[in-house]
């Protein structure tokens, strides 16, 4: 009995069930075109009256053999232009750290929703790269431009499906 692919299964059928517009989430495939469970491809829609509004971001879902008891990797391609998230493009959120709020019980919708909000809303307690972070403080036309040179080469909608 594999707990985590089990749950990796359960949320494959919820999703399917029921998401949240807009975004969407699968399984990817592997080198040899079979599809990897712990391994999924996100499309996250820019929060609405933000500047990331008309984005589709493409990120990536990787779940640890631990999962559900250790919390997936998510990642956005390198050099993605925000305060809380890595040069590397991992996420830094609270929900996605097993030292801070994961909880077994978060669900994959709950984590796609949770990264859209802090698109909107980055927390600025707890920034993960610094040209970003002071980017958004100090110089905001700087920031924006960067983010709608970043949206114009990496929005990724109609490349999903």
């Amino acid at each position: 009995m594999d707990i985590g692919k089990d749950r990796i299964i359960m949320e494959r059928k919820n999703w399917r069930k029921n998401h949240p517009h807009g975004f969407a989430a699968k399984p990817d495939k592997d080198s040899s075109g079979d599809l990897d469970l712990y391994r999924w491809r996100c499309i996250i829609p820019g929060p609405k009256n933000t500047i990331w509004e008309e984005a589709f971001l493409p990120l990536y879902m990787e779940f640890p053999d631990e999962y559900p008891n250790k919390p997936p990797k998510c990642q956005f391609k390198p050099d993605f232009p925000h305060p809380n998230v890595y040069p590397s493009g991992t996420v830094c959120l609270s929900i996605l750290s097993e030292d801070d709020d994961w909880s077994p019980s978060i669900s994959i919708s709950t984590i796609l929703t949770g990264i859209q909000d802090l698109l909107g809303k980055p927390n600025l307690e707890s920034p993960a790269q610094l040209p970003a972070f002071e980017a958004y403080k100090s110089n905001p036309k700087k920031y924006n431009d960067t983010v709608r040179e970043y949206i114009s080469k990496n929005s990724e909608k109609d490349k999903f499906y």
